[in-house]
């Protein structure tokens, strides 16, 4: 389909909905601003997004690539949430020193303890390209986009660069028919300051995750270091704490019902442009295929964690990451269902062409030309989640995978330098991906979720493998057997798990006979099947998803040409404005704005995994120690509240700032009733759940002892 271009009106529109949904661009925040003063607001755009003043963007940072974090004083302290740190938390801590289970707090600069590979972004500027890129790309379809993107991003990248002094980024935005650059200056010295004991940082653990009411102090705290010129700068014993542009001072007032809420982060994906095609495919294949595969491997993870605390402690990381969507996903699916945004979806479609047939005559086809397109990949699409979420989870077979482009590269003939070359970067690969893998448990993964990709995957599918391998020299009428005792075998016998073995093999000389290890046969012929004979099928499907994405969202732009549209999320810096308020998911069920400490307690189940509390903690919330951050009017220790901001992931650790631009608390969280909102936003029921900023500093003063970081900050009374 020809691409459609839009002449710079499009800069005008972001909006087609209600003031609580939206993730705003910071760079146009002026075009909403009417409606965030009419709310409670009283900064004006330039505080909230300036280039060449102080203003709110310069205390916001991407933290670790994954969440967002804020500047909270002048000497670089940042704060985010405890679930953003908790790899880094992971990583320092050792069964003997459990930063992770037991807490911390740096009571000195000089015992803050370094974060290896963390690294903390600024936004220096956003810039519209569009003009720049549409004219490069030009007519160009599939693969050849993607190519043309690259090419005149790097060359638009490289100018803003300033010879390394940031690092840029063009993003596409309304599929393709804008485009900005946004600008960044990385710090890469940054260290670990403090965080709660786990049991209150992970608070209600799977069972409570995503639910509201919510008693969880979800934060941690990291400091940013620059050289003597506040530049960044690797780690130096020399370095100081960076002097941000601005940081959030922290305001112990308390929140109402219907007070003013704003957000800023970093949120990672929407679709909310999704056709109803899409929402089927997500209800029916997709969602469910992650909850079934993740629902195994957390229970094989779950079985050898309370085994060994060492083994615990290497994979508590990863198990949160991969219980977090499991249970999202359960929870996307239900309330798609609940909620009928599939019906929607189709009623907004027909409206849509209803439009069309007056106003664009060449997108009569667009929505046959969708259900087309997903009819041709459905077959395809249970093969893609597999490959992606069962094949390749297993640590051994992520590491037999790299050897595809040495497999590649000595059929292309290239020299031995060339193989050693990549023969280097496998062996530092290794070095990462082994660093905390347990064998038992990776090879009853391997096991268990091969045999459920044989099972699930339509049989014309197939790997040549399984029959050939697996069943053929294993095979019985026990099909877990038959999987087991392969993973036997290649565990057994693969050199890939011996260090010094596989290190005198990766090299050009040996490297053929490292290609039949049975590791990497195995892994290679996965691989070649997919990439063969499925990938250039799934490949098609989103070049074809591309082109009538950007036709539809190009064509709703102008349909919508006199009203706000914002677009999905993609991991840039966005705005989001509501209110606190309490809700009503369903009847005769009622929940309050916030919760208590009087709830915690109610909660508290001695030495449970989800409900447990360290004693110092429950003594002081049985003795109403609460010190200067009781609530004003109840006298009670509010732990957590909800606003009707919207977010999604990647907003983790995201401020909520009150009218001021005062920080009020850290947002965790969505709410079970809305996670129907990476696809549509539900203006009833979608709150946002956020540790309320004087729970986290009666943790930081009562719990931890770290008096002096409050000292620092500034402290709104």
């Amino acid at each position: 389909m020809k691409k459609i271009l839009f002449v710079l009106f499009l800069l005008s529109t972001q909006l087609n909905s209600r003031a609580d949904e939206g993730m705003w661009m910071p760079l146009l925040i002026g075009q909403n601003y009417e409606a965030m003063q009419r709310m409670g607001l009283k900064l004006t755009p330039e505080q909230i997004y300036s280039i060449n003043k102080s203003s709110l963007k310069d205390a916001i940072v991407q933290f670790g690539g994954g969440c967002t974090g804020e500047m909270i004083s002048s000497n670089g302290l940042l704060l985010t949430n405890h679930h953003c740190g908790y790899g880094s938390i992971a990583g320092l801590s050792t069964v003997n020193n459990n930063y992770l289970m037991n807490g911390f707090m740096a009571t000195t600069r000089e015992q803050e303890i370094p974060c290896p590979g963390l690294s903390v972004k600024f936004l220096v500027r956003i810039e519209d390209v569009t003009d720049k890129v549409s004219s490069f790309i030009g007519d160009a379809y599939g693969e050849d986009v993607e190519k043309r993107f690259e090419e005149v991003a790097k060359t638009i990248t490289k100018a803003s660069n300033e010879n390394g002094t940031y690092e840029s980024d063009v993003k596409s935005f309304y599929a393709g028919n804008k485009y900005f650059l946004f600008v960044y200056q990385r710090f890469t010295d940054i260290r670990f300051v403090g965080a709660p004991p786990e049991n209150l940082g992970k608070f209600g653990g799977d069972t409570d995750n995503w639910m509201w009411p919510r008693h969880t102090c979800d934060f941690s705290m990291f400091r940013v270091y620059s050289n003597n010129d506040n530049k960044p700068a690797a780690y130096s014993a020399n370095n100081r704490p960076y002097q941000p542009k601005h940081h959030l001072p922290v305001s112990l007032k308390g929140i109402q019902d219907n007070d003013y809420a704003m957000i800023m982060g970093y949120p990672g994906r929407t679709t909310r442009y999704l056709t109803s095609y899409g929402v089927d495919l997500a209800i029916n294949v997709s969602n469910p295929s992650v909850v079934k595969i993740r629902d195994k491997r957390l229970s094989i993870m779950r079985e050898e964690m309370e085994k060994d605390p060492a083994v615990d402690l290497a994979y508590s990381s990863s198990y949160a990451q991969i219980a977090n969507y499991w249970k999202y996903f359960i929870g996307q699916t239900e309330q798609l269902k609940n909620l009928n945004i599939l019906g929607a979806k189709k009623i907004e479609e027909d409206d849509f062409m209803e439009w069309a047939k007056s106003n664009d005559k060449s997108l009569k086809r667009l929505m046959s030309d969708y259900q087309k397109s997903y009819a041709d990949y459905q077959p395809y699409a249970k093969h893609a989640t597999y490959y992606r979420e069962a094949f390749a989870a297993p640590a051994l077979t992520k590491l037999g995978m790299s050897f595809e482009q040495v497999s590649k590269a000595l059929k292309a003939g290239e020299s031995k330098d060339s193989i050693d070359k990549l023969c280097k970067r496998i062996l530092n690969g290794r070095k990462s991906l082994f660093e905390n893998m347990n064998i038992d448990l990776d090879r009853k993964v391997f096991a268990s979720l091969n045999l459920m990709y044989y099972q699930d995957v339509p049989k014309s599918q197939h790997p040549d493998v399984f029959a050939n391998v697996v069943f053929a020299e294993y095979g019985s009428d026990d099909w877990q057997k038959t999987f087991d005792d392969y993973a036997n075998f290649v565990y057994e016998n693969t050199a890939l798990l011996d260090s010094a073995k596989f290190a005198s093999m990766c090299n050009s000389e040996s490297i053929d006979e490292l290609l039949k290890d049975p590791a990497v046969t195995y892994a290679l012929n996965v691989v070649r099947n997919y990439k063969d004979n499925y990938e250039p099928r799934i490949n098609a499907f989103n070049y074809d998803m591309f082109e009538l994405n950007r036709a539809y969202q190009g064509a709703l732009l102008k349909k919508n040409q006199n009203k706000l549209m914002y677009p999905d999320a993609n991991s840039t810096m966005r705005v989001s404005y509501g209110k606190v308020g309490s809700y009503a998911p369903k009847d005769a069920v009622f929940y309050n704005y916030y919760t208590t400490a009087e709830g915690l307690l109610d909660k508290y189940k001695a030495g449970d995994k989800e409900f447990d509390l360290q004693p110092k903690i429950v003594d002081l919330l049985r003795a109403k120690d609460y010190g200067d951050y009781a609530d004003r009017k109840s006298g009670t220790l509010v732990t957590c509240f909800i606003t009707n901001n919207d977010i999604t992931g990647g907003n983790s650790g995201s401020p909520v700032m009150n009218a001021n631009g005062e920080l009020i608390g850290c947002a965790f969280d969505g709410n079970w009733e809305a996670m129907s909102g990476d696809i549509a936003f539900d203006q009833r029921y979608k709150r946002t759940i956020c540790a309320d900023a004087r729970y986290i500093m009666w943790v930081v003063d009562k719990v931890l002892g770290g008096r002096a970081l409050l000292e620092e900050m500034t402290i709104r009374n």
